[in-house]
C-alpha cells in the first residue's frame, strides 16, 4: 500500500511517517510539502532507516506522485498568529486547504483512494473535502478525536495507576472544545471507571480537562505535538492497510446518528480497506447525547461562516 503525506516535512507528517515505518503495514511512504528541501530531508533520514524497520519505499515529491496513491494523508496547516481569533485562523486555513484539494484534482487523485484529513480544524476540513471535491463521504475520513481518546486514556491511567492499555475510554464529538467525554462506558480492564474507588467525579473532570486541553499544553512545552499524533494516525493507517476492520472514534459525516446529518465528527467508525463500513450510535447517557448535538451545532455555525 502506498501513503502519501501532504505535509510530510512538517513535525505531525514527519512524525506519523516514522510511525507508518516503525509499524512496516505499508510498502511505500511519499512525503510532500511547500517546503521541498524539509521533505527531501525527512525523507532521506527516514530511507537511511529502512534496513533495519523494513525495506520500504520512502521519498519525497510533488502532486503528481499522488495519483496512485492509496491513501493521502493531509497534516498541513497555518499556525494561529496573535490577536488572530478562532474563525480568523479557521478561514486562513480553509485557503490553504483548498489549494491542496485542488492540486490533488489536478494531480489526478483517485477516486478510490481514501483522503485522511489531519489538519485543524479537522472536522471542518473533512466535511469541506467532502463537499468540495464531490467525493464518496466512506472515502474521506479525518482523524477526529482518536488522538484525544488516546490522551485521555494515557492520562486515566496515569491518575488511577492502571495500565493505559487497558483503559477502555472514549470522547467523540468536536475535536475542539465542544468534545464529550463518555463516561457511561469507561472501563479498566472490564471494570467501570465510574465505580472505582477515588475517582468520582471531581477526578473525572480534573483528567479530562487537562486531555482536552493537552494540545494547548504540547505547544507551550514543546512548541507542538507530533509522537502521540503520529501513532494515531498510524494506527487508522494500520487498519486500511492490512485490511483489519477496527472501530476507531474518527471523524466522519454523520447521516442521522442522534438526529446528527451532514456534520462531520466523531462517533465509533468501523473502518478498514474500503474506508468507511458503519458508523455506531452506542446507548449513552441523555447528557452525552445532549452534548454530541450541542458539539453538532458548534461545528454547523463554523462551517456555515466559512469564505
Amino acid at each position: 500500500m502506498k501513503v502519501s503525506v501532504i505535509g510530510g516535512g512538517g513535525r505531525v507528517g514527519s512524525n506519523a511517517a516514522f510511525a507508518m515505518q516503525c509499524a512496516a503495514a505499508v510498502s511505500e511512504i511519499h512525503l510532500l510539502d511547500a517546503n521541498e528541501q524539509m521533505a527531501q530531508g525527512e525523507a532521506l533520514d527516514l530511507l537511511h532507516g529502512t534496513s533495519v524497520a523494513g525495506d520500504q519505499k520512502i521519498y519525497a515529491g510533488g502532486y503528481e506522485k499522488c495519483a496512485d496513491s492509496d491513501v493521502v494523508v493531509i497534516t498541513a496547516g497555518l499556525r494561529r498568529k496573535p490577536d488572530e481569533s478562532r474563525l480568523d485562523l479557521i478561514n486562513r486555513n480553509v485557503v490553504l486547504f483548498r489549494q491542496i484539494l485542488d492540486s490533488l484534482k489536478t494531480g489526478g487523485l483517485r477516486q478510490d483512494a481514501i483522503v485522511f484529513v489531519v489538519s485543524n480544524p479537522v472536522d471542518i476540513l473533512t466535511r469541506l473535502a467532502i463537499d468540495y471535491l464531490k467525493r464518496d463521504p466512506n472515502k474521506t475520513i479525518g482523524l477526529g478525536t482518536q488522538l484525544d481518546t488516546a490522551r485521555f486514556r494515557s492520562l486515566i491511567g496515569l491518575e488511577t495507576g492502571l495500565p493505559p492499555s487497558q483503559i477502555k475510554a472514549l470522547i467523540l464529538g468536536e475535536h475542539g472544545d465542544s468534545m464529550v467525554p463518555i463516561w457511561s462506558s469507561a472501563t479498566a480492564a472490564g471494570m467501570p471507571l465510574v465505580k472505582l474507588a477515588n475517582f468520582g467525579s471531581a477526578v473525572q473532570l480534573r483528567v479530562f480537562e487537562r486531555a482536552k486541553t493537552s494540545g494547548a499544553e504540547t505547544i507551550k512545552l514543546k512548541g507542538g505535538a507530533g509522537w502521540a499524533v503520529g501513532l494515531t494516525i498510524a494506527e487508522v493507517i494500520h487498519a486500511i492497510a492490512l485490511n483489519q476492520p477496527k472501530i476507531l472514534p474518527i471523524s466522519t459525516q454523520l447521516a442521522g446518528e442522534y438526529d446528527i446529518k451532514r456534520t462531520c465528527m466523531s462517533l465509533p467508525t468501523l473502518i478498514d480497506r474500503r474506508g468507511v463500513v458503519q458508523r455506531y450510535a452506542p446507548d449513552l447517557w441523555p447528557r452525552e447525547i445532549t452534548g454530541l448535538q450541542s458539539s453538532a451545532k458548534t461545528l454547523d455555525v463554523i462551517y456555515a461562516q466559512l469564505k
